[in-house]
């Protein structure tokens, strides 16, 4: 299954935010193993180095989170015509619009988020952690 992760689950493991780092933890275990192949929006990696630079004060942490995060996640490309798209959805929130828009541009299986209802679209799946490894679980039984 190929998946594009929202910002937040990223965030969530690589700064071990509770309540949400456990089951984070699991999805990264899943891609780590090769079960799930994680992508996430090439827009979102200033957001997650800035928000983990500012939440360790560490300049060198925000470098290893993204260092990491690029090595177990393919960035998908942010292009014009996906910012038109973005745009031309109509969604409130623009940067969930790019999100949906480079998951269906890279034909991914999902979205996975925390906050599902955030996402106002027919074009692609939007699952939960919870049940994206009950569909992976249901899969391998």
């Amino acid at each position: 299954m190929r998946i594009l992760l929202d910002t937040n689950i990223i965030l969530d493991f690589f700064l071990e935010r509770h309540p949400f780092y456990s089951e984070s933890s699991q999805l990264f275990e899943a891609i780590a193993e090769n079960s799930i192949e994680g992508f996430f929006s090439g827009s979102s990696a200033t957001d997650l180095f800035y928000i983990c630079r500012r939440q360790t004060q560490s300049l060198d942490t925000a470098r290893r989170i993204l260092e990491m995060t690029l090595a177990l996640l393919s960035a998908c490309p942010v292009t014009q015509s996906i910012l038109e798209a973005a745009f031309d959805s109509g969604l409130p929130d623009f940067e969930d619009a790019v999100q949906i828009a480079c998951a269906v541009d890279q034909n991914l299986d999902a979205i996975v988020t925390r906050n599902p209802k955030d996402f106002q679209t027919d074009l692609i799946p939007i699952l939960s952690i919870a049940d994206l490894l009950h569909q992976l679980e249901s899969t391998t039984q």
